[in-house]
Order: structure tokens, then C-alpha cells, then sequence
């Protein structure tokens, strides 16, 4: 885990000493582009200054005119936002179709995002560390959200559609004040540490089309008091839900053929376990 937050570190320091490299193709209404001329779309990028160009509300236009070509705007690229802590809120039209990696990473000012339906990709570490965002919808064009891309987060709840298959690695890793998290039937896999010290979470439904929860996914979520698995089939993986010392009781479903190393160690307030009669492995 220590070695995976260094990456991370070593990731963003990469990212801010090559800021200075970063150039824009034009600057409309405050807003920085990169232009595609072959294709007329534009990308949302940065300045390279930081914490210096977008502050208060941004409004992102679905499209512009310059020297009398209109650009449709198709993406926010790779740390655009990054480190702005005075940008407050953003719209993102329907027009874009992917969130840049660190695109709003430590946009600690951010309070309200409203993304466009045209939405499919989000980026790793997309909105991490964007500790006034307490609420965000996710569209049901989302398809993939990539590594921590809201981790340490502000968000108190949260709706994963079902058109999203894999929750990623660390997703809503240390997102302190998620209280509620509705997963929709669709996504099929939570992977490591994926809601790891989302301590405010209360009670959990695990839908029928999970097929599997991965190392730490759920770990060290004290508040935790209830969970319930409507997939009889699923696999628990090590440490999947360990720590989570508010359990009071647990039942593994009959159709699991394991549980982890680990997976509920540590549930110090757990005062009745029932174990499925398919499971093999302990």
C-alpha cells in the first residue's frame, strides 16, 4: 500500500515539472485549447501556470469559432485543472468525451461539476484530492473511471451506473465522508482498495451481477454496520473487509467458493458469522 502511494507522489511530481513543457494552440473566453485543425476539435488544456488561469465558475462550451473554423470540444486533456484550488464550479458539456488523467487533481475549492452525457472515459486521479466536492452524478455514458480518480474526495454519496464494469484500484480510496453508495446492477468487479477507509459508510448492497470484490476493497470502513450479498456466486478476496469494526454480524451466501486471507480480520464488533455451505477455501 506505502509503495503504491509512492507512485502516486513520484506521478504528480512528474506532472507538475513537466507543466512548464505544456504549450496551448489558443486561449477563447479565459478557456486554454490544444487544436485538432484535420478533425476541428479542441481539447481543454492548461496554461502551464499553476494555479494561475481558471478560477470561480468555468463554463466549458460544447463549441467556438476561431479564424472562422468551428471546433467542437471533445475533451479536457491530461492536468487542466490541475491544482487549481480557486476554481469553485464547472460544467462540462455534452460534447466531451474524456476526462484527462489529474485533469481537476487538487481542486480543493471545487464544489459543484456537472458532466455532460457524452462522457465515456474518466482519467486516474481524475478529481483526487477534491475535498469540497460533495456530491457529483455520474452519467450512464461513463464506461471507465480509472485508478484514485476520486480519492480523498468530498463526497457524501454516490451512484455507480451500471454501464461502469470494473470499479478501479483505489477509486474512492480515504473519501472520509461517503456515507451512501448505490451500485447499480452492471458493474461486475470492485478492485483493490476501491472504498479502502470510506469510514462514513453505514450499509452496503452488493448487487446480483458482482462476481467479485478484490483485496482491501472495503477495508477499514468502520462505520460499516450492514452488508448484504445478492449474488450468491461471489468471490471475497483477502482483506476485503478487514477492519470494518462496526459489523455486527455477516452472512457469507451459499454459492461462494471462497473467502480471502484476511477478509474480516479485524471486525472486532462481529457477534454472528454464517458461512454458506459451498464455500471451499478460508
Amino acid at each position: 500500500m506505502r509503495q503504491q502511494k509512492l507512485k502516486l507522489v513520484v506521478a504528480v511530481l512528474v506532472a507538475l515539472f513537466s507543466l512548464n513543457a505544456y504549450a496551448y494552440d489558443v486561449e477563447v473566453d479565459g478557456i486554454y485549447y490544444n487544436l485538432n485543425t484535420d478533425t476541428k476539435t479542441a481539447e481543454v488544456t492548461t496554461s502551464g501556470k499553476i494555479n494561475d488561469e481558471y478560477v470561480g465558475q468555468v463554463v466549458i462550451p460544447s463549441s467556438f469559432e476561431k479564424d472562422e473554423i468551428t471546433y467542437t470540444v471533445t475533451s479536457i486533456g491530461v492536468n487542466a485543472f490541475l491544482l487549481c484550488d480557486r476554481l469553485k464550479a464547472l460544467t462540462i458539456p455534452n460534447s466531451v468525451q474524456s476526462i484527462g488523467d489529474d485533469a481537476f487533481y487538487e481542486c480543493t475549492g471545487l464544489t459543484s461539476v456537472t458532466i455532460g452525457s457524452g462522457v465515456i472515459s474518466i482519467g486516474e486521479r481524475a478529481f483526487q484530492g477534491c475535498t469540497s466536492l460533495t456530491s457529483l452524478k455520474i452519467p450512464n455514458s461513463v464506461t471507465y473511471i480509472g485508478q484514485y480518480a476520486f480519492s480523498r474526495c468530498g463526497l457524501t454519496s454516490i451512484k455507480i451506473p451500471g454501464s461502469i464494469n470494473t470499479l478501479s484500484i483505489g477509486l474512492f480510496d480515504d473519501c472520509s465522508n461517503l456515507e451512501s453508495v448505490t451500485l447499480q446492477n452492471g458493474v461486475t468487479y470492485i478492485d483493490r482498495w476501491a472504498f479502502l477507509g470510506c469510514r462514513s459508510l453505514t450499509s452496503l448492497i452488493i448487487p446480483n451481477s458482482v462476481q467479485s470484490i478484490g483485496d482491501g476493497g472495503f477495508g477499514n470502513c468502520t462505520g460499516l454496520t450492514s452488508v448484504i450479498f445478492l449474488n450468491s456466486n461471489i468471490g471475497i478476496g483477502d482483506s476485503a473487509f478487514s477492519g470494518c469494526s462496526g459489523l455486527k454480524s455477516i452472512t457469507i451466501p451459499n454459492g461462494a467458493t471462497f473467502l480471502g486471507s484476511y477478509a474480516f480480520a479485524y471486525c472486532s464488533g462481529l457477534t454472528s458469522v454464517t458461512i454458506g455451505k459451498s464455500v471451499q477455501r478460508i
